[in-house]
Formats: C-alpha cells, sequence, structure tokens
C-alpha cells in the first residue's frame, strides 16, 4: 500500500436484550469512528468478540455496513477460528467483498504448538483461499491465543507467501518482541495493539494501530498512532483498564459515554462489568477523556 496503516478501531459490538447484534448500532460506532480519525474499522477483532461471531452474522453485518455507505477499503475482517477450513471460509467470504485486509489470529484450543505446525495451518488457510488470498495480517496475542507467533514464523510465512502475508498485528505487550519484530520486519505492516507501547513503535517504523481503545479516544490514539506523539493519559488509562476484563470495560465505557445502556450487553461466555467496577473505571477514565470522548 502506498500510504501507512493509520489507526482503525477494533469495532466493539453491541446486542439487543436477546443477544443479537445490533446491525444499527455497529453503523452507528463505525461512522463515528471513521469520523473521528480512523481511516478504518476492524470488525470481530477481539474487542469485537470475533470469537464468538458466526458466518451468517458477519455476512449481515458487512452487507449492512457497505449499504450504509461504508466502503470496503474501510473495513478490516477478524478471523479467531481454530480449524483451517472455518478460517478460510470467514476470510473468503470478506475478502469477496473487497475488505481491506484479513486479521487472521493462529489456531488457540491447542498449546504448546510448534511453529511447524502453526505454518502448516497458516498454509492450509491460504491454500484454501487460493487466488483470493491477498492482505493478510497476521495476530499475535499470545496473551488470549496461548499461541505466541514468533518472529521467525513470521519471517517463515511472508517468505513463502509474500503476496499473502502483508502484516502484523502485535498486541503481545512484550516490547523487546515488538522492538524485535520491528527491526526484523519492518518492511511489512506492523500494528501495535498495546497502546502503552504504540507511539514507541511508531517512531521506530511501526504503521499504526488496530486499537479497541479508538473505540472511546479515536482522535488521542490517532496522534499516537499517525504521529508516534505520545499521550501519557492513554497509556496511563490502559494500565488500569487492564485490571479489569477489558471487552466489557470498554463496553461500561461507551455505555457511559453514549448513554445508552445497551452496550453494556456482552455475549457469552463474557459477562457484563458489575455496576461497581463500572463507576470505579469510568471514574479513572478521567474528566480530561469525557469531554473528548462524548
Amino acid at each position: 500500500m502506498s500510504e501507512n496503516f493509520g489507526l482503525s478501531a477494533a469495532l466493539a459490538t453491541p446486542f439487543d436484550v436477546d443477544g443479537e447484534i445490533t446491525i444499527p448500532g455497529v453503523i452507528e460506532q463505525a461512522k463515528h469512528c471513521l469520523a473521528n480519525g480512523c481511516k478504518s474499522v476492524t470488525l470481530f477483532g477481539t474487542t469485537g468478540e470475533g470469537a464468538s461471531i458466526g458466518m451468517q452474522e458477519r455476512k449481515q453485518v458487512l452487507a449492512a455496513m457497505l449499504a450504509a455507505g461504508i466502503t470496503p477499503q474501510q473495513i478490516v475482517m477478524g478471523v479467531l477460528v481454530d480449524a483451517a477450513e472455518d478460517a478460510a471460509a470467514q476470510a473468503g467470504q470478506a475478502l469477496a467483498q473487497g475488505v481491506r485486509n484479513i486479521l487472521l489470529a493462529p489456531p488457540s484450543y491447542f498449546k504448546n504448538v510448534s511453529d511447524d505446525g502453526l505454518f502448516k495451518w497458516f498454509s492450509a488457510v491460504f491454500t484454501m483461499l487460493g487466488t483470493h488470498a491477498r492482505d493478510v495480517i497476521v495476530y499475535n496475542i499470545p496473551s488470549v491465543t496461548m499461541v505466541p507467533l514468533s518472529i521467525s514464523l513470521v519471517g517463515r510465512l511472508r517468505a513463502a507467501f509474500p503476496d499473502v502475508v502483508v502484516g502484523v498485528k502485535d498486541s503481545s505487550g512484550d516490547w523487546p518482541y515488538t522492538e524485535e519484530l520491528l527491526k526484523t520486519h519492518g518492511d511489512l505492516i506492523i500494528l501495535i495493539g498495546d497502546e502503552r507501547h504504540l507511539a514507541r513503535g511508531v517512531r521506530l517504523g511501526g504503521q499504526g494501530a488496530i486499537s479497541g481503545m479508538a473505540n472511546l479516544l479515536p482522535r488521542e490514539v490517532q496522534a499516537m498512532a499517525e504521529k508516534g506523539i505520545d499521550d501519557a493519559n492513554v497509556e496511563r488509562f490502559v494500565g488500569q483498564l487492564l485490571n479489569y476484563p477489558v471487552i466489557p470495560s470498554i463496553k461500561a465505557i461507551l455505555a457511559r459515554l453514549t448513554e445508552n445502556e445497551s452496550w453494556l450487553a456482552v455475549r457469552p461466555p463474557l459477562v457484563a462489568l458489575n455496576s461497581q467496577d463500572s463507576d470505579t473505571l469510568f471514574a479513572a477514565f478521567g474528566a480530561q477523556f469525557r469531554a473528548k470522548a462524548a
């Protein structure tokens, strides 16, 4: 791509009282993020509870987003499944609609797997996609998957699939790993998932972020993701947020900011943040953020 990736909001997914996706709410949140500094939105990543979203729902939401005037180049699709066949099906469905990128996590049910095994899994996905395979950002988030993507595995994948693997989203929170990834594979699109390391990573050549915090503070995170500007307030709050379940916490703050309690809903097996923790966390969010994010 000719320009840096920039900031993509790891879009939270709203649900109604029956647990169904509230499609107008998805569209509204996406348009808010795109109007406030995000170059794209990422559907059904970690923050979007993508591991709990099925094929038919994905198809419906993507179609509604496109019908609402959000362009394919403003959409990244998260794929967080274990079976290579399912990963290829979800990725292929989105690629057929022209989405910008696929954010592809490794399989996570089996633990302590080897680089050889992971290489074979990714290879199987790309082989099933065939000529449709393109613009894949592999997703390193071992705190969730318990399956780290080594620097050498990234090298093997890019060498074997140079027209498919275009980047890495690194949500490891491990700065030495991030630094080595930038040094070794800096010509790929390296996205920093931990906002505490974002500005520093961008100054070393990172191309931006797919960020859950962009749901709440898109302008602040944009400055970090595109200009490498440190923001101590954002970094401090991320540290506080990590003391709570992250996805319910982001949605609890969204509920307060939008005065829409439907944002509190999460899909099982997750549960909503309790009111005491919600009050504490929103107070920590700080008056300096509330006025900007509302």
